[in-house]
């Protein structure tokens, strides 16, 4: 195979550890054997393949870029691949999905007949311990346990076609997991790919969704995974109802953090804590506080291409934070309906990236973080 050059370009910010891609007119079976060498320090860069249409996206790390850098890269055959740390993803026979990052336990994907919907525990920060409840998942000491339904980190909404699939009351609908797509680690990245069936509570399908995470092989200083999640109308039109009690990205965060004992939250827009942040329209919202002898913190970024971007935020607190699009009576005021009909045959995708920190918002770089995600350093292969 001819070499191939990559150029990255950085942005009008610096950038660290960004997850950046490009696409190339190979195929993933052609660059088995390659190795992407960045020219200037002439050293390798672990990176891995995605198939796509006429060809595959090339995905690595950039360590650092000043504002307008550029870097080169090489794309070649090579028998040497740099050793590098592993995104392990392992799935075990209707158990949850396990991700390591390196020799770490980061997450575990928890499903199945006992679990009303699939929920990510625990999710772990950069120093060792979980940034979200455990509760119900587990019993822990000076833990909260209202709100039940309150699974950790997972996506859920309270009206589809009148079905509450929320909370977990007598009358409510469930997700139930149908199969995996894909279960896979990597130096660069490990992904999840789980399709589920959203049922009332007679058993009744009422769509179908797709959730695919992607956690990062980041430093220990910070955790970055994305979450794409693609709602289905399989059977029908789908509607949303306009209600509070959902979020397509929801979380409770662990009890030491939330905002009615030491923590905060803030958002895109200054706005600090319930008062300013509940109901409000924001790209971003984080919530930090205390663990153990540590403040630490995880925000979620909602994308330009969601619907009604920037998203509305029904964050309490008590410690719940999500991104609600549809709940504009109770955000806005009545007169103001914000569901939304799905027809039969379409779909709607989501796509969020979480961020979990040391610090706060501040100290956590957020907003920088942020705008690395939605004006990434661009790439150009010049072959």
């Amino acid at each position: 195979m001819d070499p191939i050059r990559i150029v990255l370009r950085g942005t009008q910010r610096p950038t660290a550890f960004c997850p950046v891609c490009a696409r190339v007119d190979r195929s993933p079976r052609e660059l088995e054997d390659c190795a992407l060498i960045e020219v200037a320090r002439d050293a390798p860069v672990p990176f891995q393949v995605d198939a796509a249409a006429g060809g595959a996206t090339l995905h690595w790390i950039a360590d650092s870029l000043a504002p307008g850098q550029e870097k080169e890269y090489v794309l070649c055959e090579s028998v040497a691949r740099p050793i590098a740390s592993q995104v392990k993803v392992a799935a075990q026979d209707a158990g949850p999905v396990s991700v390591q990052l390196g020799e770490e336990l980061f997450t575990r994907y928890v499903y199945g007949e006992d679990v009303p919907k699939p929920c990510l525990y625990p999710v772990i920060g950069p120093f060792g311990q979980g940034v979200t409840r455990a509760y119900p998942q587990e019993q822990a000491e000076g833990d909260s346990t209202d709100h039940i339904h309150h699974r950790s980190l997972y996506a859920a909404w309270g009206d589809v076609n009148g079905s509450d699939n929320w909370s977990e009351e007598e009358g409510s609908g469930r997700m139930a997991h149908r199969y995996f797509e894909a279960t896979e680690g990597g130096p660069v990245f490990g992904r999840i790919v789980a399709l589920n069936d959203w049922v009332d509570v007679a058993g009744n399908r009422l769509m179908q969704d797709r959730l695919e995470y992607r956690f990062y092989n980041t430093p220990p200083s910070f955790r970055v995974f994305d979450l794409s999640v693609t709602l289905y109308a399989s059977d029908g039109d789908v509607r949303f109802g306009d209600t509070k009690e959902g979020g397509i990205m929801s979380l409770r965060v662990a009890s030491s953090m939330e905002a009615a004992r030491a923590g905060r939250i803030e958002n895109s827009l200054g706005g600090v804590n319930e008062a300013e942040t509940w109901g409000k329209q924001a790209s971003w919202c984080d919530y930090s506080g205390p663990v153990g002898d540590h403040i630490v913190g995880i925000a979620v970024f909602d994308h330009p291409s969601n619907l009604r971007y920037p998203t509305f935020w029904h964050v309490r607190n008590y410690g719940l934070m999500t991104a609600n699009p549809f709940g504009l009576s109770h955000f806005v005021g009545e007169g103001h309906d914000g569901s939304h009909v799905l027809p039969a045959g379409e779909h709607l995708c989501f796509r969020y990236r979480v961020l979990i920190h040391a610090g706060d918002a501040q100290e956590g770089s957020v907003r920088e973080k942020y705008l690395e995600w939605i004006f990434p350093p661009s790439a150009t292969v010049q072959d």
